[in-house]
């Protein structure tokens, strides 16, 4: 079968869908059309017009998100069709620009680029999966809309014991993306490790969650920490050979960022979110894409100050 390969640059065309589609196909897709929340779905259309009254600069534009299309339930490559992509943030993303009355195109990059590809002006907006700190905030402003918890991914039976972001891991190999924030957690135990006389842990850094994953089925590393759906998305593709360790809390939530120097767009992204929220489409969508509705946070604004 020919395979199709997306180009470098903006794969993909945002699918215009209305309010209504998109929560009734959620609730279709979930066997719960006779629940949907059809009285919140139908007041979004106002709201929105009256967002895109007070907002009127992206009215009937098309932006740039840029992701990293390599994390299942929140951004990747259509299986069906490889010239879009599908996720939970692929979907909320387009809600929130129905809302405000603009389209997405997609800038697939590697994660540790997805800040300065914004700061580079190359993108308008990141809505992938990116966990919101006050370090990254320095780069970028973040609404935020989802708690984090974090996952342990280990080999079937897990051979080294490992049951957290602790001494446990001392001589482990641990698969983590560039720029991820378990990076700094897992150096943070080397003096302790040290402290009790043991070996200190390894980092093999790679570009995505797929080849991290890959890392640990090829023997190559012992653990991967990540967002508990991304780790649950690993063992449930080969449940004879991953298991989740443990389910651990991080400090941070997860956010979309946006340009520092334009807090008028960030204003009315916040805005349109909460109107997403209204609407009933944003635990739909999690359902839809078999995220934890514990994820579920109401959005506020995170910056550098």
């Amino acid at each position: 079968m020919e395979r199709r390969v997306l180009p470098q640059a903006r794969r993909g065309t945002a699918r215009a869908t209305s309010w209504r589609k998109l929560a009734l196909g959620a609730s279709i897709a979930l066997g719960l059309v006779a629940a949907a929340p059809l009285s919140a779905q139908a007041a979004a259309p106002s709201a929105c017009a009256a967002l895109q009254e007070k907002y009127p600069d992206w009215k009937g534009k098309t932006l740039v998100n840029a992701i990293n299309p390599h994390t299942p339930g929140y951004e990747t490559i259509d299986p069906k069709d490889p010239s879009k992509y599908i996720g939970f943030d692929i979907d909320l993303g387009e809600a929130i620009g129905e809302c405000l009355g603009f389209k997405l195109t997609y800038k697939p990059v590697t994660f540790a680029a997805l800040l300065t590809t914004l700061a580079a002006g190359q993108a308008d907006i990141v809505i992938s999966d990116i966990y919101a700190t006050k370090e990254r905030a320095k780069a970028a402003d973040f609404i935020t809309y989802s708690k984090v918890f974090d996952g342990v991914l280990v080999a079937k039976g897990n051979p080294k014991g490992i049951n957290g972001i602790n001494i446990s891991m001392c001589g482990a190999a641990a698969a983590e993306n560039t720029g991820y924030v378990e990076v700094p957690l897992i150096q943070a135990l080397i003096p302790e490790c040290k402290k009790a006389g043991k070996p200190e842990p390894t980092i093999q850094l790679y570009d995505n969650n797929a080849n991290c994953i890959q890392a640990i089925l090829a023997g190559r590393a012992d653990t991967y920490i990540n967002d508990v759906n991304t780790v649950d998305s690993a063992v449930k593709a080969y449940p004879d050979k991953l298991e989740k360790a443990i389910a651990v809390t991080i400090p941070y939530s997860v956010g979309i960022a946006v340009p520092k120097d334009k807090p008028k767009f960030r204003d009315a992204v916040l805005a349109a979110l909460i109107e997403v929220q209204k609407a009933g489409t944003h635990m739909e969508l999690l359902k839809k894409h078999g995220l934890d509705v514990n994820n579920f946070k109401e959005p506020d604004i995170l910056t550098a100050d």
